[in-house]
């Protein structure tokens, strides 16, 4: 079975579904295909609250939701399926869904995002979005004047720390190694912080709640010595990973696998392919910056088309 399609959108968060609104009312006849978390990372998100036009918040499902319906209100095609291999040595391009439907497409928008790394316990699993999250920034404001807990070692965790210590009245800061990964200033900015407490040589060993995170259970790798923390807030700040490996090949990317675009721009290195969103952003991962790197995508695939049209 084989396709063509004139603009293929692969993902379906933030950036995706913005991608598709632009797209299709350029009349670009957009197809998209969700991919394997239909919404993205805000599908597991409770309550947004810093995305502008929501006054009273909404809920990270229902506004991924009201996305979709936006976008399907203007015509984008839009498919359950995975896509599971690309060629993008050729003209048009090729993109296998599924492992089984080849289609070809005069622009691709890439938006598969990235997914947070994770602990691997299942308490974590269990109370994700009931007092567990991977992103301070978007979920630390429900928890002013609470005391949290943050994981990791790197600028992100020292950084989400600091940000973390501005609204809640104390954060415990748990680093499996003897020293932190994070930059020199960034450490400092933790150990002068009065309200975080650094526990070195130490690993989660249980997050205590059983419908919301009521505390923590720690380990200190040394003495082999438990404790326990009470707190409402757990955050996992280990990495993201960006969804690109079947991209990376073709495409240009970072040691850690972000794609590389044109400075200002949704560009790759290859013409006609275009990636925004979270998958090609390691710096801000906000709902509202991926949405605005999904509009460029768009607009740079429309022009894109308009430039081959007058050919």
């Amino acid at each position: 079975m084989s396709e063509h399609i004139k603009c293929l959108i692969i993902g379906s968060g933030p950036a995706g579904y913005t991608a598709a609104i632009y797209a299709a009312r350029a009349n670009m006849v957009p197809v998209m295909y969700m991919g394997l978390q239909p919404g993205g990372q805000l599908t597991i998100t409770n309550d947004v609250e810093n995305f502008p036009g929501y006054a009273d918040g909404v809920n990270g499902p229902q506004m991924m939701e009201d996305l979709k319906k936006q976008a399907s209100r203007f015509g984008t095609d839009i498919r359950y399926g995975i896509a599971t291999a690309v060629d993008f040595s050729v003209h048009p391009r090729k993109v296998t869904i599924d492992e089984s439907l080849e289609l070809t497409a005069d622009t691709v928008i890439i938006a598969t995002g990235a997914s947070a790394k994770w602990l691997g316990i299942p308490s974590e699993a269990r109370l994700n979005g009931s007092g567990v999250s991977a992103c301070a920034v978007c979920d630390g404001f429900f928890y002013r004047g609470q005391e949290v807990a943050i994981v990791g070692a790197g600028d992100t965790a020292a950084e989400e720390a600091t940000y973390l210590a501005n609204m809640c009245s104390k954060v415990t800061m748990i680093v499996r190694k003897s020293e932190m990964k994070a930059s020199k200033i960034m450490q400092q900015r933790v150990l002068d912080n009065p309200k975080i407490e650094v526990l070195f040589n130490t690993v989660t060993d249980e997050i205590l709640g059983e419908h919301v995170v009521e505390g923590v259970r720690v380990k200190n790798i040394l003495t082999h010595e438990t404790r326990e923390i009470a707190l409402t807030g757990f955050f996992i700040a280990i990495g993201h990973e960006p969804n690109s490996k079947i991209f990376q090949p073709y495409l240009h990317h970072d040691e850690q696998g972000y794609l590389k675009t044109l400075p200002g721009t949704s560009k790759t290195n290859l013409d006609g392919i275009f990636a925004c969103g979270d998958v090609q952003d390691f710096t801000y991962r906000q709902a509202v910056t991926a949405a605005g790197t999904g509009c460029m995508a768009a607009l740079d695939a429309e022009r894109y088309l308009a430039a081959l049209g007058a050919h």
